[in-house]
């Protein structure tokens, strides 16, 4: 019984990743044809670590952004195409190494499920060129209880 519950689940996950989500809300959100970019020019725009989370859907390492660590009142861009993402005021120190966020500025993020760790979660990119910048979980702060992940080097801090 057990063995047959275990084939049957992992062939449930293998088909999952077997499924290819369209680029759903990410790509038809970048409709401004000027960051309708090739890779070839978005390799020539960012770092090769930009490019690998971005525009590959990488993830950087924990602790390894100096955006962790940032205190100053701001406003957080995509790396990418200089959208506002997110507001100092909701950043917080969710103590997992990566930049946290309880919520994102309005129209700025879209949303589609990633079933790359098996399980599906919810990955979240930049509305205006797509980049990738993290997932969003259910265990973050009040008032929203959301914590959305983001992988420093897709941002870029603008103070103010």
């Amino acid at each position: 019984m057990f063995r047959r519950h275990l084939l049957a689940s992992l062939g449930t996950a293998l088909a999952a990743l077997a499924w290819k989500p369209r680029q759903a809300e990410a790509a038809a959100a970048a409709t401004e044809p000027r960051w309708a970019l090739s890779n070839a020019e978005w390799k020539r725009r960012l770092s090769p670590e930009a490019y690998k989370v971005l525009r590959q859907e990488g993830t950087e390492r924990p602790f390894s952004s100096p955006l962790n660590a940032e205190k100053r009142r701001g406003t957080y861009l995509c790396a990418g195409c200089a959208l506002p993402l997110f507001s100092s005021d909701t950043k917080y120190d969710s103590g997992t190494g990566w930049p946290s966020f309880w919520q994102p500025l309005p129209k700025a993020i879209a949303t589609k499920q990633d079933f790359k760790l098996l399980i599906p979660r919810t990955e979240y990119h930049c509305r205006r060129c797509g980049g990738h910048q993290g997932h969003v979980f259910n265990d973050g702060p009040r008032p929203t209880g959301k914590r959305y992940c983001n992988n420093g080097v897709a941002l870029r801090f603008q103070p103010g």
